[in-house]
């Protein structure tokens, strides 16, 4: 008879878990998320090395580019992505349904342009070789600093450049400049490259987030979501009060050392959670007129054919409260 209530219990449950209290559980559904090697994003793989994540809530899946983790999403096989902010411009006017939840980073110098030491300013990268990866950000940089040198594309050579093979072309004299971001800028710049443009000439326009896919923003995978952020910023936390032991912990991911580890962030500006919470929520949220700024400068560039729908852009019910 005790079984029999059980069971009932149960398909009580099955039916109704979004409904009745206690049966919370069973709508707790884990989720996947797609991130490649950047400074910005490794609070959450320190998180996980930490044990402060749990596995059976959030499974991490590591690419090795903004291309990858885009096809991933898209091809359903995950749920979100850390990606920059025109990333999820370009895929949601590509009809991918994603919606912002927190901000790992902005830009702040962290993106650059490197060249060789001959190179003294941006105009005298004309007629020269350029490498950079064709995605969102690389694409915005590029053009971006052209603009800035007063060059078009057609005073350049482009070399279609994933930023995992930028290092071996510098060294097999392959390209004069990359369009490149850390770990791989401050190994360029320490074999004798010079910045002659990075993000923090264009502020605020290169924000790094995590977007999760509108359909996963449900009830059903709501303590996921919220057990995610609350790790980062744990783990965001222990950055900012132990640097040094943060470093030792992170630096073999971005193959440096732990020695060189804290500079990769001199061009970031790493918001905790009350400054996430400041920038993406409200009627009006910061982080959504930086997307209208952005969605202007990428039409302009022709990186969005019209201006990207905003709308359910950004979902700040996930972030913690307990900090006001």
């Amino acid at each position: 008879m005790i079984f029999r209530h059980h069971m009932i219990f149960l398909l009580g449950c099955l039916a109704l878990a979004l409904a009745l209290p206690g049966c919370e559980w069973l709508a707790d559904k884990p989720i996947t998320i797609a991130a490649y090697v950047w400074p910005g994003y490794e609070p959450i793989f320190l998180a996980q090395s930490e044990g402060w994540l749990d596995p059976q809530r959030v499974h991490l899946v590591e690419t090795t580019s903004d291309t990858n983790s885009l096809t991933a999403l898209a091809e359903g096989k995950v749920d979100g992505a850390a990606l920059t902010l025109d990333e999820v411009l370009r895929a949601r006017a590509q009809g991918l349904p994603l919606s912002v939840v927190m901000i790992f980073d902005l830009s702040a110098g962290a993106d650059m342009v490197v060249a060789r030491s001959s190179i003294k300013t941006l105009a005298d990268l004309k007629g020269r070789r350029i490498g950079f990866e064709q995605g969102a950000v690389g694409e915005l940089m590029l053009t971006e600093s052209l603009r800035a040198a007063g060059l078009t594309k057609e005073d350049v050579t482009l070399v279609m450049l994933p930023v995992d093979q930028q290092r071996q072309a510098w060294q097999n004299d392959q390209v004069d400049a990359v369009v490149t971001f850390e770990p791989i800028a401050s190994q360029l710049l320490a074999q004798g490259g010079r910045k002659v443009f990075d993000s923090g000439q264009i502020p605020n326009t290169i924000v790094d987030v995590l977007a999760i896919r509108s359909d996963t923003l449900d009830r059903n995978h709501a303590a996921a979501i919220r057990h995610l952020l609350a790790a980062h910023f744990r783990a965001l936390d222990h950055l900012n009060r132990n640097p040094q032991d943060a470093a030792y912990r992170i630096a073999p991911r971005l193959g440096v050392s732990a020695e060189n580890l804290l500079s990769l962030y001199k061009g970031l500006l790493l918001p905790d959670a009350a400054e996430n919470y400041r920038l993406l929520a409200g009627a009006s949220p910061e982080l959504l007129a930086s997307a209208r700024k952005l969605s202007a400068i990428m039409i302009k560039n022709g990186l969005l054919k019209q201006d990207a729908p905003l709308s359910s852009l950004i979902r700040a019910d996930f972030l913690p409260t307990d900090f006001r």
